[in-house]
């Protein structure tokens, strides 16, 4: 005979097939409540908190969503950890909506530790770390990440691979002699931050038309003069211009991020700001061209949070360092004994 959770479930699906969103919200919480080990009502609650998706694309949650949505995701990865589609969803919860860089840190080493030979949470966990500057840490795991021993990658998570490998190289470069640290007030990067607060960063549409473009056409035309008088001369001449465009566009993307530099050197005191939940930027440059831009282009729950941290006004120490988890732990996983029934 089937239980009262059961049968309750089966109306949360019919609440869903007719987009009843509330009613379905409402059902998984009386489940949850009944029975904290019903992993489906979890990951369902997750899904009707988070605003619905549009064409294929979720609309932006509220800071209340996100929280109550991850706390449910919480409870179905420790049910179920091998739940890819949870951890995923819980990730870009923590890093894109709520700016906890350090709770991601731990929720990814979690997975690590249910599948020690997935590659994916070695991407996100370096890829947190190179937004906070500590490339020694991403470099390890870089090393790990390509291990014989690792999953063999599918092809979107082999473009993720060498995404972040870039993203190591190219960072670490940029930062060789000084890495800034945005909880050290007296950071020569941030006399630089001030100066430039005025100006947003260069897209790279504007840096290919002022840059690339005019390189690219002015070798493009010397060739068609040497060589594009013939018809396999004005192919060759095409080739030889798509290869420049591209062998161009990867050399100058250096130059680039050395452009931006301010604007990257600001996003990271951001990130410190959101992860520790302390300020650390100075009120004149909060209101500045630069400042606005860049808080911009966050999502609404982080700003929303990002907001109640500038307004408790706690300036972050500047012995502050990131809370990070011991990666080569293969220990630690949610104990059994917690409480899976929180709050949401």
């Amino acid at each position: 005979m089937a239980s009262k959770a059961d049968t309750l479930w089966e109306d949360v699906l019919e609440h869903v097939e007719a987009n009843e969103r509330e009613e379905a919200l409402d059902l998984c919480r009386q489940i949850t409540s009944m029975d904290p080990n019903h992993a489906p009502a979890w990951k369902m609650t997750a899904k009707m908190i988070l605003p619905m998706e549009r064409r294929g694309v979720q609309d932006m949650p509220s800071l209340s969503q996100a929280a109550s949505a991850y706390a449910a995701l919480q409870n179905v990865v420790k049910l179920v950890p091998d739940d890819v589609e949870s951890w995923a969803r819980g990730g870009i919860l923590l890093v894109d909506h709520l700016g906890m860089l350090e709770e991601a840190l731990n929720w990814w080493q979690q997975r690590r530790i249910a599948n020690p030979t997935d590659v994916t949470p070695l991407i996100e966990q370096i890829a947190i770390l190179v937004r906070l500057g500590m490339y020694s840490e991403a470099s390890d795991l870089l090393e790990v990440m390509f291990e014989p021993d690792m999953e063999q990658p599918d092809r979107k998570q082999l473009a993720n691979m060498d995404r972040v490998r870039q993203m190591v190289d190219k960072a670490s470069k940029m930062e060789k002699e000084e890495v800034f640290t945005p909880q050290n007030p007296n950071h020569p990067r941030w006399d630089i931050i001030n100066r430039m607060k005025t100006r947003k960063p260069m897209s790279e549409t504007f840096f290919l038309f002022t840059f690339v473009m005019p390189i690219v056409f002015i070798i493009g035309t010397v060739a068609m003069q040497l060589i594009g008088a013939t018809q396999f001369g004005f192919i060759l001449v095409f080739f030889i211009i798509l290869g420049l465009f591209w062998g161009i566009s990867r050399a100058g993307a250096g130059l680039l991020q050395s452009i931006n530099r301010h604007a990257l050197d600001l996003e990271r005191a951001i990130d410190v700001e959101s992860t520790s939940g302390k300020v650390c930027i100075t009120t004149e440059l909060r209101g500045s061209k630069l400042y606005n831009h860049t808080i911009g282009k966050r999502s609404d729950a982080f700003r929303e949070r990002h907001d109640r941290i500038i307004s408790s006004d706690e300036m972050i120490s500047q012995r502050w360092s990131p809370q990070i988890p011991n990666f080569s732990d293969s220990d630690g996983w949610w104990s059994e004994e917690e409480n899976l029934d929180s709050e949401v």
